[in-house]
């Protein structure tokens, strides 16, 4: 009988993993036949959790949403981490979540073993959140978004700009990407046959969802990747081109990295591909690399730093007169 309760658990834990599972599959991960599989689908049943069988070749399981919410087991680590991520979610970022959260993480704390209750203290205790103005992404639309990425089927939605240009977009959802405070759908876009990257709070999606796709294979080197090259390049208007004296080796392990894409040039240059809004500011965060350079383009930074470095020099000198 010990042995069954511990199946049945380790069974619905399995469920709760995926959408679908085959039943064969399910058999081989518990060690038993498909006939003891479909037994212990009918108790589970009998219990109470929404169990869907799969018609088709190969057959499976599906858990459903049933009309009240079914027990959820969560190992050690999955406990901690969903504790954390309440925490997080009750000090903002995604709206209308906040009080539910802090419900929610209360009842998770009740009922959590000592050694892991200290854990997640630990960290409430000893982390100052640092308040920040910024958008707010609908609960909704987010957990809309999500189940998109999961089932592979296409979403249609609103979509508004950097610029405030709206249009109306077919996408097939590949994941979701959460930056500081925003959060980001990296997608292919059907018109333009692209990946494409879009900001949720952005976003108005339109319902029904669907027809379901099958996945695509993720961008380039990645979805991180591909989001990073987006975020540095692509979504800013001035684009430059700067010849470093450094290796691209040196270049990669240091601050220069995170400003865009580093190409080799030879054993001690490299040529970094940088992005922004405002020349100025631009000018700045290249200084910042304290490194000898040349802007190779645009011509308009190239006069930004010339400005920018009279201004310094200027104040320099003025601080070396006598009196100062």
């Amino acid at each position: 009988m010990k042995s069954t309760s511990a199946r049945l658990l380790r069974l619905l834990s399995l469920l709760q993993t995926r959408k679908d599972w085959p039943g064969n599959d399910l058999a081989e991960r518990l060690a038993v036949s498909p006939r003891t599989v479909r037994r212990d689908v009918d108790r589970l049943r009998e219990l109470g959790y929404p169990i869907h069988a799969i018609m088709g070749t190969g057959g499976g399981y599906q858990l459903g949403a049933g009309a009240s919410l079914p027990p959820l087991l969560l190992d050690d680590d999955e406990a901690v981490a969903v504790a954390v991520g309440l925490r997080t979610a009750a000090q903002g970022g995604v709206s209308g979540i906040e009080e539910t959260s802090v419900r929610a993480l209360a009842k998770l704390l009740q009922v959590l073993p000592s050694r892991l209750r200290r854990r997640v203290d630990a960290l409430g205790t000893f982390t100052v959140p640092m308040p920040s103005e910024g958008p707010t992404v609908d609960a909704d639309t987010l957990a809309l978004v999500a189940a998109t990425c999961r089932d592979s089927e296409r979403l249609r939605f609103d979509y508004e700009s950097h610029q405030g240009a709206l249009s109306r977009r077919l996408v097939e959802p590949h994941r979701l990407v959460a930056q500081g405070r925003r959060w980001y759908l990296v997608a292919w876009d059907t018109a333009r046959q692209d990946w494409r990257t879009f900001r949720v709070d952005r976003m108005r999606p339109l319902t029904p969802t669907g027809p379901r796709v099958p996945p695509r294979d993720p961008p380039g080197r990645g979805v991180a990747a591909y989001l990073a090259e987006r975020m540095n390049l692509h979504m800013w208007p001035i684009k430059a081109r700067v010849r470093l004296s450094m290796s691209a080796q040196e270049a990669l392990r240091g601050r220069a990295a995170h400003y865009g894409p580093i190409e080799a040039v030879d054993e001690r240059s490299c040529v970094l591909l940088c992005a922004g809004e405002d020349m100025v500011a631009m000018a700045c965060y290249l200084a910042m690399l304290d490194v000898d350079m040349e802007v190779e383009e645009p011509a308009e930074l190239r006069e930004a730093m010339t400005h920018l470095g009279g201004r310094l020099l200027r104040t320099a000198e003025e601080g070396r007169k006598p009196g100062k």
